[in-house]
């Protein structure tokens, strides 16, 4: 019995599940993107392998150290917008010039950790605006679902029927009895394509990094702020808004450290995830708040797999049908996305610049090749300081301080307070699990 015991702690179902469909969906969604960044550059056969591998030992060594470090589900992934930033930026560059560039991403990164400037800008944003830049990050996820009932209903209407029931007899399995129907019926659907398997190891090749100035600053610069920006700035808000206060300084530190080490392999790219890490935060990773960090784990251990045997990630890439992959994203989210909106609409004084930060994120704009996650809470930061300032002359030009005066209302104990709550793990107001010892304030990271 005590082995048992031993057992579901350390591999609960709901939290092995969510690490796999983390893996699932990262891998599956963007690692054409990365194939074609390295083929850019160039890339063999052997050194289009080294890529997996680097990237997957690289996120699994990271989801699992910083999970058992700080006891929260911090799940790492590659940068896709940095992929697809390399897609066109490797043109006519050496791998070696390619592999310069990603070295000195890496060593910003590790910078911005160290001197802790990254974290003091998302201590200064307000909770209802990261909720709102994580929803609009997640809602495309949550549309697909309804459209892939469109496109191929014969599996999305089962997955999305068998998850409602889940709810109401088996909460914390819904998304996996999701996931077994999505399977069984496209395979009843046969769209499985199975030709071709090989289960290899992968091996590392070492590419001697060169430094070309144009190199740098047209392709190694652009790469961490977009990464910076489009990554680690959504992965912060998920963890925020799952009411995790872990310090974001030494995850940087951490994921820039190994993404130097493991740059003349390949991995061009290691930040803080958001829409994986939304999987393994949430209540159906585990209905335990201090216990979500063992999906983190499993998250890693998934990776690993994937750097191993990176050289079967192609195989599966074509293998696995895109409405399966699509609709169990759709699930896997749909209560992280209820809590975000929550906790973004919560506040009467927040509300126009969430909803602003909300649009503009889901909008997908981009612009000198940052993508709108920056450019959307950008736009509800400058929602929220005219508004503020607006009140202030409105204020200014009442006579009397006297009760009913215009503008009064917002400054209310009752607002500050709703401006200060962090949902919970489920989205309502609660007590987080805290993961260090920081005071918590009404901005996010504090």
């Amino acid at each position: 019995m005590a082995l048992i015991r031993h057992v579901q702690s350390a591999a609960p179902t709901t939290a092995v599940s969510a690490g796999f469909l983390a893996v699932l969906i990262g891998v599956t969604s963007s690692v054409a993107v990365v194939f074609t960044a390295a083929k850019a550059a160039g890339a063999t056969s052997a050194e289009l392998t080294s890529w997996v591998f680097a990237l997957g030992i690289g996120m699994g060594v990271t989801c699992i150290g910083l999970s058992l470090r700080y006891r929260a589900p911090i799940v790492t992934a590659w940068s896709t917008p940095g992929a697809a930033l390399l897609a066109t930026g490797l043109q006519g560059v050496t791998m070696a010039q390619a592999v310069g560039a990603f070295l000195l991403s890496a060593v910003l990164i590790v910078i911005s950790g160290v001197t802790g400037w990254f974290e003091r800008i998302m201590n200064r944003i307000p909770v209802p605006l990261a909720s709102a830049l994580l929803a609009g990050v997640l809602l495309q996820f949550g549309t697909e679902l309804f459209t892939q009932m469109e496109r191929n209903g014969v599996i999305a209407v089962p997955m999305f029927l068998a998850y409602l029931v889940g709810r109401r007899w088996f909460s914390r399995y819904a998304v996996v009895a999701a996931l077994a129907v999505g399977v069984a019926a496209t395979a009843w659907q046969g769209s499985w394509k199975l030709d071709g398997f090989a289960l290899t190891l992968a091996e590392p090749s070492f590419v001697r990094p060169e430094f070309d100035w144009q190199v740098l600053v047209g392709v190694g610069l652009p790469l961490f702020a977009v990464t910076m920006a489009s990554q680690n700035l959504p992965g912060v808000a998920v963890l925020r808004n799952a009411g995790y206060t872990t310090p974001v300084s030494p995850l940087l530190t951490w994921t820039g450290t190994v993404n130097t080490l493991l740059a003349p392999f390949g991995c061009f790219g290691l930040n803080l995830a958001a829409i994986t890490a939304a999987i393994c935060s949430g209540e159906a990773a585990h209905p335990d708040p201090r216990k979500r960090y063992v999906a983190g784990v499993w998250t890693g251990v998934f990776y690993l797999l994937v750097g191993l045997f990176g050289g079967t990630v192609g195989w599966l890439l074509t293998a696995m049908p895109p409405a399966l992959v699509l609709g169990i994203a759709g699930i896997g989210l749909l209560g992280t996305i209820g809590g975000s909106l929550t906790s973004a609409l919560r506040d009467d004084r927040l509300r126009e610049p969430a909803v602003v930060t909300l649009l503009a994120t889901a909008s997908g704009f981009t612009l000198f090749g940052i993508g709108s996650t920056f450019w959307g809470l950008l736009a509800g930061v400058l929602t929220l300081a005219v508004g503020d300032l607006a009140r202030r002359r409105t204020r200014s030009d009442v006579p009397s301080p006297s009760a009913g005066a215009v503008g009064e209302e917002p400054l209310s104990g009752r607002a500050g307070s709703a401006a200060r709550a962090v949902p919970g793990p489920q989205g309502g107001p609660g007590e987080p699990h805290r993961t260090d010892e920081h005071p918590r304030s009404g901005t996010v990271g504090a």
